[in-house]
């Protein structure tokens, strides 16, 4: 879930440029919030009209992953509205979304032309044949390259979320041992690690899959530092009198049974922000990783 200005300029970004389809949106009037779920379907999967009954029971049955776009009414007349992208000092904890497509460089040129802003070229940097563009809040959109062997035919397929731990350990224990992912991948660098977490079957190639992944980068040092902390997207308070600034906001997994699985989480040492019998919406509940991101825990087959 990621936080935006004005939907009436996300929405049409994601779908122009990328192949998201709006799903289903959610309007609530009396917290002054909408949810905006968009999804790159397989190809010939069409989805029912936004907004309606069939869209809300596709969306929570259908295959795969959705973006979450959260809009806070007003935002979009604010000047002075910005997210927290998660890149910036003192403020980094989540990375980017990626897209993966065949061909880096002929999608960068694409997307440039048609007026996409990059903050990295496939040609630039130390790492080749991968791009960052921006978003229309200031997101970055990682764009990496498919395996030629996939059978996926999409021109783009969400590919990873990406969120920066403090200790690798820990977090692979909370997504892999509690949550029930598989690791399918580790990179090690010079100063950085970054850990491939799917549903998808142990061994499955991350280029290959339609299924994204969730990425875990691990600056080397982090897990030894006291004091150090990423920011979680949510935390309204700095402490230290600055601007207040929120972005992303959760992870979510689907479960067949909340109330078991929070009962289960909660018993191995799981910290909860909401448990489902807290609030006004039992059939979700939210817990907290070990760095503090929220993690949305979602009935299967919820309705409103």
């Amino acid at each position: 879930m990621l936080r935006i200005k004005d939907p009436k300029v996300s929405v049409p970004f994601y779908e122009k440029h990328y192949g998201f389809q709006l799903v289903h949106t959610y309007d609530f009037p009396q917290w002054n919030f909408s949810l905006y779920f968009m999804a790159i379907l397989p190809e010939g999967v069409a989805c029912p009209k936004p907004g309606t009954k069939e869209s809300e029971e596709f969306l929570w049955k259908m295959e795969g992953v959705t973006l979450e776009l959260t809009h806070n009414h007003g935002s979009e007349n604010d000047a002075d509205f910005a997210v927290n992208t998660g890149n910036v000092e003192p403020h980094r904890g989540f990375g980017h979304i990626a897209v993966m497509t065949r061909d880096v460089y002929a999608a960068s040129a694409e997307l440039e032309k048609a007026g996409v802003s990059f903050m990295k070229r496939p040609v630039e940097g130390r790492m080749k044949g991968l791009a960052f563009a921006y978003d229309p809040d200031g997101y970055w959109v990682e764009i990496v390259g498919r395996s030629a062997e996939s059978t996926v035919t999409n021109k783009y397929t969400l590919a990873q979320t990406m969120i920066r731990v403090k200790d690798p350990a820990k977090s692979l224990h909370f997504y892999r041992d509690l949550l029930g992912m598989n690791l399918l991948k580790q990179s090690d660098h010079s100063d950085f690690s970054n850990y491939f977490l799917a549903n998808a079957p142990a061994g499955s190639d991350a280029k290959m899959i339609f299924e994204p992944v969730l990425e875990l980068t691990h600056n080397h040092g982090t897990e030894n530092d006291a004091g150090f902390k990423y920011h979680n997207g949510n935390d309204e308070d700095d402490g230290k009198g600055g601007k207040i600034l929120r972005g992303f906001g959760h992870t979510g997994f689907l479960v067949d049974d909340l109330e078991a699985a929070c009962k289960d989480l909660e018993a191995k040492g799981v910290p909860f922000k909401k448990r489902p019998q807290d609030g006004n919406m039992h059939q979700l509940a939210f817990a907290y990783d070990p760095d503090g991101y929220w993690v949305e825990i979602i009935q299967r087959g919820f309705s409103m």
